[in-house]
């Protein structure tokens, strides 16, 4: 393959795509730059495994800190497993791919994207994106595309295309869009509340951009691309035709089975009955060679794929029919129960249900060291609002491996964790990390949907105050072989994401949209169906919010009793040192004496946490006692602590006395200062003046003047009293 740049301007900065030059035993690369941020994209495939009947594409995806100048934390000093950014960039890169090559193709592929530098403005993630489908655009694969992938955000109401970590910032939408030229395949969306007619329109803007990529990968292809090679692995059309034939009443009589257990039961004895009876696995004692063996399991494997497109047809027929397996019409809900406080020592909880999917929820609220850290390419920053989403293999009858969260595990607990925090109030307002903890505990559809609406119930429950009550919904697209009928529906079960065309989800308040996820086994889908899908959207989302209202019409008034309460005290930077106190031991004395835990950071803010009733607010006295200002007009009461012939020194605040002069002493002559205070007693002063070297004046006069004027204004005048 010979060397072959093309450059373009897009959205004021140079894209430039490479190939020919890198990595050239793979079986495409492409190098492609955006400024100053480069990715490396690889595509290699390999020989089908035997045995294997699906797509067995695996992308990955790594952010070298290297490409930042910046060395990987912790003690290895080298990258490890894939971060939680990585993994999700990885289903980006993903979804808007698989669905372009076409069934049978069962040959292994590897999509690797690495990214070699980082300008710290233009995300990677959207180039890799675009990397790996211009690489797919230029291989022997028999890829369906291309595809590209950009990011559009929403700034002072302005559309901005590739939008800089800046800029982001000030952004109250976030989209990532991948496409072609008939429509958009792949989208997700982090929104605080924007209109469905807004999102809609920041499509349509993200559109124009992907057309401006695919014209690069166009001229990339022209001047590079490869003929195309594949083996379809299909099962013979006479056995097709024989399963289509024989199975097509009972099963759509077993897919009528009501209950999700009962019904893939139905369906799995149809075939496996039908299976020992056309073609039996030999028996350990049958005199087969193993020649004929192979032979033969492969025949049981060319039926079982037969009898996977029959499901896929009858399952769809019957959805185009209006006939769902549940029983519903296309545009209800299943049945909703909502339930709040569920668990005793939690801080907030609830359990969502939506027929067979149900979602656990725990609300955990913390202080500033239970926030997440988070480091990559970037600046190293702290996440005060997380959410991990559990999938367990009980919560759809199975038994496997416990393992560690899944890459669907980690992509389902950002997608909840993105629609929620655009509900959360500022820091200002509740400056406590929460954390979200969403347990699968049944699944048939949209548990991420659940987890969204489970969690915003614990919110509320937690006593958060968020701004709005927050659901989410699926709504499912199954198309007719000649594209004559569409259908949509809302609520879908597992059956009809696998089968169907379509998983949108949608999530969002009364008010907008908060998060968006679109996975789509379609080509593609036009901007006017988008819209509808947003309408049936917002109409099931609106009757899942009046459900959870009922439960719980607002955010509780008070936190848990169990739950840390947290104040924040403001103190001059300058007496952070006298706060600590030599080795910390000033903090810790506060501490130990109250029970509560004190945070400082450098601008002078202390937040202060403590479980039990009056602790935090014992250790807010005590720091505000002693970091407190000394207030010109304000009086004191203070120990005295030295005398002089010319007055007496008064501690008004720890660490901090004024000068009480002996005229100041008392209202009248005063001979000697003993003659008032002595060492040690306790009385009211009040400042009367601060000199520009922060010396305090005080007056004790003054005080007993005030308190007799006080004494007057409560009996009768003075004069009266002669």
């Amino acid at each position: 393959m010979s060397h072959t740049v093309v450059e373009r301007e897009i959205a004021g900065r140079t894209m430039r795509m490479e190939t020919g030059r890198w990595a050239k035993q793979a079986d495409a690369c492409v190098f492609i730059t955006y400024a100053e941020t480069t990715v490396l994209a690889a595509v290699v495939r390999g020989e089908p495994r035997e045995g294997v009947d699906f797509f067995p594409l695996q992308v990955d995806y790594r952010e070298r800190t290297s490409a930042a100048g910046k060395f990987p934390g912790g003690f290895r000093k080298r990258e490890g497993a894939p971060t939680q950014k990585e993994i999700l960039t990885m289903r980006i890169i993903d979804r808007p791919i698989r669905p372009l090559f076409p069934d049978g193709f069962y040959d292994e592929v590897v999509v690797q994207c690495w990214v070699e530098s980082a300008d710290g403005q233009n995300e990677p993630d959207v180039i890799a994106g675009t990397g790996a489908a211009a690489a797919l655009a230029i291989s022997t694969l028999p890829f369906d595309g291309p595809t590209a992938t950009v990011r559009v955000a929403r700034v002072d109401d302005q559309f901005v295309l590739f939008p800089t970590q800046a800029q982001m910032d000030y952004a109250d939408l976030d989209l990532v869009l991948s496409g072609h030229r008939e429509g958009v395949n792949m989208i997700e969306v982090g929104a605080t509340e924007v209109a469905e007619e807004v999102v809609l329109e920041a499509i349509k803007f993200g559109h124009q951009g992907i057309c401006d990529l695919l014209d690069m990968i166009g001229e990339l292809t022209e001047k590079a691309g490869q003929e195309t090679k594949a083996e379809l692995h299909l099962p013979p059309q006479e056995i097709i035709d024989q399963v289509f034939a024989e199975l097509s009443e009972p099963l759509t009589a077993a897919k009528k089975t009501e209950g999700k257990l009962a019904r893939e039961e139905a369906v799995k004895q149809v075939f496996s009955d039908y299976l020992e009876k056309t073609c039996p696995e030999p028996a350990e004692d049958d005199d087969v060679s193993y020649p004929k063996y192979l032979a033969i399991m492969a025949k049981r494997g060319h039926y079982k794929q037969a009898f996977e497109k029959l499901e896929k047809a009858v399952t769809r027929e019957l959805m185009l029919a209006g006939t769902r397996t549940d029983g519903r019409g296309h545009d209800e809900l299943r049945q909703l129960t909502c339930e709040v406080d569920v668990l005793a020592r939690t801080h907030g909880s609830a359990v969502f249900t939506r027929g067979e999917t149900q979602s656990l929820v725990s609300c955990t609220l913390g202080v500033g060291k239970d926030e997440q850290i988070v480091d990559g390419l970037g600046e190293e920053f702290s996440q005060k609002f997380y959410l991990h989403y559990n999938f367990p293999p009980f919560c759809v009858g199975e038994t496997r491996r416990v393992t560690g969260p899944s890459r669907r595990e980690i992509g389902h607990g950002a997608l909840a964790e993105r629609s929620l925090a655009g509900i959360l109030p500022s820091v200002d307002q509740f400056p406590y990390t929460v954390r979200l903890i969403s347990e699968i505990l049944e699944s048939n559809g949209s548990s991420s949907m659940a987890s969204i609406c489970g969690g915003c119930l614990a919110l509320m429950d937690a006593g958060v105050p968020i701004r709005n009550t927050c659901a989410g919904i699926s709504i499912g697209l199954v198309t007719s072989e000649d594209g004559s009928q569409q259908l949509m529906m809302t609520d879908i079960l597992g059956e009809e994401d696998h089968f169907g065309d379509m998983d949108f989800k949608v999530a969002g308040t009364r008010e907008g949209v908060t998060g968006i996820q679109l996975d789509l086994k379609a080509r593609g889908i036009e901007f006017d169906f988008i819209a509808k899908v947003f309408e049936q959207a917002r109409h099931a989302r609106l009757k899942i919010i009046e459900a959870m209202e009922a439960a719980i019409p607002a955010p509780r008034k008070e936190i848990s009793p169990h739950a840390p309460r947290l104040l924040s005290v403001n103190i001059n930077p300058d007496k952070i040192g006298l706060l600590i106190g030599p080795g910390g031991k000033t903090i810790r004395a506060i501490q130990e004496q109250t029970g509560a835990t004190i945070e400082v950071e450098e601008d002078g803010t202390v937040m202060i946490s403590a479980v039990g009733a009056g602790k935090a607010e014992a250790a807010r006295s005590e720091v505000e006692k002693l970091c407190e200002e000394v207030k010109l007009g304000q009086i004191y009461t203070g120990r005295v602590n030295t005398i002089k012939d010319f007055g007496a020194f008064v501690e008004v605040i720890p660490g901090q006395d004024g000068l009480c002069h002996i005229s100041e002493l008392a209202d009248g002559y005063v001979e000697k200062v003993q003659d008032v205070v002595k060492i040690g007693d306790e009385i009211k002063v009040k400042v009367i003046n601060i000199d520009d070297q922060g010396r305090l004046k005080l007056s004790r006069k003054a005080v007993i003047k005030e308190e007799e004027g006080e004494g007057e204004q409560e009996g009768e005048p003075a004069a009266a009293k002669d």
